[in-house]
């Protein structure tokens, strides 16, 4: 069972230099993500006269953050693990992947990074960074539920091809498949909540922009999915041994 593996994490751990590279790397991965991700929106708004909540603009938003976060996570797999979420991070900790100390300073990390990216891409546009809200019609309760299944679904996709000791060859197609649920979701949900599922996405441009409505929900929403997530994999899939399927039957 996956609460046996759970840990606190020793007071050192935290200021450890091996922590502190990782928290720098997924400082970094966040700010990279975010600035593409946000930035594509101000552009399509700039291009289209506020035209991102149109198909168009839907389908440029899932395809750029889709590509940001392939990178992102890229870029960080070899050095934190590539998280970029703090949901995802909150799902490893649930699952014993992660002690909670270093998971602290990973969600730090990756919030300074969206803050930082919001903060330059107010700078460099001279536009106001546009934060996660609801679209008029959507309920808070809806709004929470999508939240969860969408980074249920992500979390639960960053288990099975990256952190899974079972995922094999896998592991090689982690970020393309970490990227292409979070694009398909904002397909999804975004027309909707924004689809965010990540909480160091709306932290910096709420931030920036002051813009605080309902953003509990973009907190609990996705720290429930990935929890849920995280848990489910570890104690289902990971957690019962088993005997390795052949490559073939893949």
């Amino acid at each position: 069972m996956p609460i046996r593996n759970i840990a606190i994490g020793r007071p050192e751990e935290a200021t450890h230099p091996d922590t502190l590279k990782a928290a720098l790397s997924e400082f970094i991965s966040t700010l990279i993500f975010v600035f593409a991700g946000s930035g594509s929106s101000i552009a399509f708004n700039k291009l289209t006269s506020d035209g991102a909540t149109t198909p168009a603009g839907l389908i440029s938003a899932a395809i750029a953050h889709a590509f940001a976060l392939f990178v992102a996570v890229s870029v960080g797999a070899n050095i934190s693990g590539g998280h970029v979420n703090p949901a995802v991070t909150f799902g490893a900790f649930v699952g014993g992947n992660i002690t909670f100390l270093r998971a602290i300073v990973y969600i730090i990390a990756q919030l300074l990074g969206s803050i930082v990216a919001s903060l330059l891409l107010a700078f460099v546009t001279g536009l106001s960074v546009p934060a996660f809200g609801l679209t008029a019609g959507v309920g808070v309760g809806n709004a929470l539920v999508f939240e969860i299944v969408m980074t249920f679904g992500l979390v639960y996709t960053v288990y099975a091809t990256a952190i899974d000791p079972k995922k094999g060859n896998l592991g090689i197609i982690a970020p393309i498949a970490i990227g292409f649920i979070v694009g398909a979701n904002i397909l999804a949900g975004g027309a909707f909540t924004g689809a965010s599922m990540n909480p160091a996405v709306t932290f910096g441009p709420a931030v920036v922009s002051w813009s605080w409505g309902n953003y509990w929900i973009y907190w609990v929403g996705p720290l429930v999915g990935g929890g849920l997530a995280g848990l489910i994999y570890e104690v289902i899939f990971i957690g019962q041994t088993h005997e390795q399927l052949p490559t073939a039957d893949y």
